[in-house]
């Protein structure tokens, strides 16, 4: 590079193979150290296909292990509280009774608690869970077995094909992942009146319909697998799920373990 005026030389570099390799690799190194620090300290790795299940499963697990932990301290707090009583001399030894002894109590309490709504929730529970072994255990169901859950969340609606409402209305919290319950093609990505997007998903003689999710995260023609991520939730729209079979109305919540 020259000065204008004076025609003195200011300033100048060489290009050469190895410069440009060189260059071109340390560029590639800073993507891969970005892209790993991306996916490793924010949430972009909800994204992930596995990732949000597997920190599912580690969440239920952590929650009954808190479960646990909460049982056997109560249990504890009985035995030291008896043992208080005991050094105050206000029990004699034989009243004492170990942790074993105190939990059997507590359980016998439960069980003697019980009314008829429990009664009947048991009832009803009993029954879904045959009917869901029943289900699983029917060789011409081996594809509905397979299904995964597409949204984490609660129902609070659900289908009523009289009323010619086909889908399960999902309430999720802000920023779930939508997932794709097998693998399929995306066929159809669609903007609603709502400023959010209807998903259509082929699984061979399987479609599923997602409705008022907030970010699609694939386009039209994509294919995907099972419990990939699809799209996202915002927190105000309530998510709607459709499932059909061959042209026929299947419930989703008799065949998703929610």
């Amino acid at each position: 590079m020259l000065d204008d005026i004076t025609l003195r030389e200011v300033f100048h570099f060489r290009v050469s193979l190895m410069g440009a390799i060189s260059f071109l690799f340390g560029l590639f190194v800073i993507i891969v150290v970005v892209l790993s620090v991306l996916i490793i300290f924010t949430p972009v790795r909800n994204v992930l296909p596995g990732y949000s299940a597997s920190l599912r499963q580690q969440l239920v697990q952590e929650s009954a292990r808190v479960d646990s932990l909460q049982a056997s301290l109560t249990l504890q707090r009985q035995y030291l509280d008896v043992i208080k009583q005991l050094t105050a001399g206000d029990v004699t030894t034989t009243e004492v009774e170990s942790l074993d002894s105190l939990q059997i109590v507590e359980r016998t309490k439960i069980l003697e608690e019980r009314n008829e709504a429990t009664d009947a929730f048991m009832a009803q529970y009993e029954q879904r869970e045959r009917d869901r072994l029943l289900l699983f255990d029917n060789t011409e169901s081996k594809n509905v077995r397979q299904l995964y859950r597409p949204l984490r969340g609660a129902i609070v609606q659900s289908p009523r094909p009289a009323q010619n409402i086909f889908g399960a209305t999902i309430r999720a919290s802000k920023n779930e992942n939508v997932s794709a319950v097998m693998r399929g093609t995306l066929v159809s990505v669609e903007r609603m009146a709502d400023n959010t997007f209807s998903l259509a998903l082929q699984h061979g003689t399987y479609m599923t319909i997602y409705r008022h999710v907030a970010t699609a995260l694939k386009s039209q023609g994509s294919s995907v697998e099972r419990g990939e991520s699809i799209g996202m939730t915002d927190g105000e729209h309530d998510v709607e799920i459709e499932l059909w079979d061959d042209g026929k109305f299947v419930n989703p919540e008799e065949v998703i373990v929610w």
